[in-house]
């Protein structure tokens, strides 16, 4: 195509049903199938590079995937301050594994992953995003769907990080109940949950759903949240859930020390960034507090 435009548009249809869209104009699509699991595309698009899409809903995108991979890992990871063992469920892509692997002090990472077609077509089109850790010896990467791993699974982590799809298809296991118990089974104590809860403005009955399962398995049940560009609607929320209650309240001063120690470079996260995001706009503590 000589790198001009070849007239296909990509649509955002998340929100089809209530009335909007938008649209990704695909410079160059890199691959596209229907996979065993949903279907799949990468394309090249002129404001936000390399972009993937699962069943028309926008996954990652080169230029601002940096924001939600920050922000998902380094929150929980620095808000523990002793994290050896994580789990991930779902982040095929490779941003979250990225991420938590420059934490020289985690010893292992779990990462669950259901569809293997998702992590080899990011590994080979979207390579930036992993940066080569699938190679991390720390990893341990298992094929497997994400709600009976953690129901049979034996060993317990400090950080549990559930990067999933939206609950529409194979997501939708991800945000219920049974599977909230059973990550909290695998959290050691003091341990933490966090979820992609998408955007309360558009998603508030999401967020709210999440909400009132951790109330009910959790001391402290709440999120944070971060503005990712290609995720419209306004800042996107993160689920929080864990029984230490001094971990969504830490003094910047902590957090800055911390961060210094662990000696790693940021785009997007700050520890005052990171205090702040959880001051909750009123419309998302409504949701918060009412759910």
């Amino acid at each position: 195509m000589n790198g001009k435009p070849d007239g296909r548009w990509v649509t955002e249809t998340l929100y089809e049903g209530d009335g909007f869209t938008c649209a990704f104009r695909a410079d160059k699509v890199l691959y596209e199938e229907n996979t065993a699991e949903q279907h799949l595309v990468i394309f090249e698009n002129g404001l936000f590079g390399r972009m993937m899409a699962l069943d028309g809903i926008t996954q990652v995108t080169e230029r601002d995937e940096f924001i939600y991979h920050e922000m998902m890992t380094h929150v929980p990871i620095l808000a523990h301050g002793k994290v050896r063992r994580v789990l991930i469920i779902g982040g095929g892509d490779g941003g979250i594994l990225r991420e938590v692997a420059r934490h020289k002090a985690v010893e292992k990472i779990t990462m669950v992953e259901i569809d293997p077609a998702v992590t080899e077509f990011a590994k080979k089109h979207l390579p930036q995003v992993s940066a080569g850790t699938f190679d991390d010896p720390r990893l341990d990467l298992v094929f497997a769907d994400g709600a009976k791993f953690v129901e049979e699974a034996g060993e317990s982590y400090d950080v549990v990080i559930v990067d999933s799809t939206d609950p529409i298809g194979p997501g939708e296991v991800l945000f219920r109940e049974e599977f909230y118990r059973a990550a909290k089974a695998r959290l050691a104590a003091g341990g933490v949950i966090v979820t992609q809860n998408g955007v309360p403005f558009m998603q508030g009955a999401e967020l709210a759903s999440t909400i009132g399962k951790f109330r009910r398995l959790f001391r402290v049940a709440t999120c944070y949240m971060a503005t990712i560009p290609t995720y419209v609607g306004g800042p996107m929320a993160m689920g929080w859930g864990t029984d230490d209650e001094s971990l969504a309240s830490l003094p910047v001063s902590e957090l800055q020390e911390r961060f210094e120690k662990a000696r790693i470079s940021m785009r997007y996260y700050t520890p005052a960034v990171h205090h702040a995001a959880f001051a909750l706009p009123r419309y998302v503590l409504d949701l918060v507090e009412n759910a």
